[in-house]
């Protein structure tokens, strides 16, 4: 699969706020938290569903990671969306991993699985608050 999705205890505001907090606390930092719902609202589309998506980075591994290898920029900051399905909060986010598996360069393997390890352990803990 390549995504990780964990379903949150709290609404999608909530498990932002949260997320943001644990996230800073392995040193990432949300560089933008965009709000699909009321942007999309400001262009005149009616779109009722609760769409958060925040691009976060950890700058010291970003510098790391640009410079073994310049694709990984392609999809870099990594991305984390907070979403409402079903009536359920889910936080989820592209794999790392998988991402870094399409540069072909094998020796980022390890560098994004950490990254992964971290991303997945924030996840569960603002899920699970």
């Amino acid at each position: 699969m390549f995504h990780y999705t964990v379903e949150a205890n709290q609404t999608v505001d909530e498990s932002v706020k949260v997320l943001e907090e644990v996230l800073r606390e392995e040193k990432f930092g949300v560089l933008w938290d965009f709000d699909i719902k009321d942007t999309l609202k400001r262009k005149g589309f009616d779109y009722n569903q609760n769409y958060r998506v925040l691009e976060v980075c950890n700058p010291e591994a970003a510098k790391e990671v640009l410079t073994q290898n310049f694709m990984v920029g392609y999809f870099l900051p990594c991305k984390i969306v907070v979403y409402e399905e079903q009536g359920k909060t889910k936080i989820g986010m592209p794999k790392p991993t998988t991402l870094v598996e399409l540069t072909g360069d094998e020796s980022l393997k390890t560098f994004a699985e950490d990254i992964e390890s971290k991303l997945v352990a924030c996840m569960d803990k603002a899920a699970n608050n």
